[in-house]
């Protein structure tokens, strides 16, 4: 299992176009990926799950990863999280 904080770093945090992006991204991993906010952990592969985090500017968001290729999907979720989704950084 590989854990890994972040922070949201994009002005209007988790919204649908990045859950979308999270969702796309984690689906090409075999690995299962959940994300945690407050002890509340959803799967990264549901973007209606994603959405429900209600995730907003620099909330703290975990990522875990269960798999065969867990460290490259913790990073490449976190390589999203770090761009800010190529949104407007706050």
């Amino acid at each position: 299992m590989v854990e890994l904080e972040t922070t949201i770093k994009n002005r209007a945090g988790i919204h649908a176009r990045p859950s979308a992006l999270i969702a796309q991204t984690a689906i090409k991993f075999a690995s299962r990926v959940y994300l945690e906010k407050s002890g509340n952990r959803i799967n990264a592969k549901s973007i209606m799950g994603i959405i429900t985090l209600a995730a907003s500017f620099g909330t703290k968001i975990k990522i875990i990863t269960e798999g065969p290729d867990e460290q490259q999907a913790a990073e490449a979720i976190k390589a999203l999280f770090e761009s800010g989704f190529n949104e407007e950084l706050g």
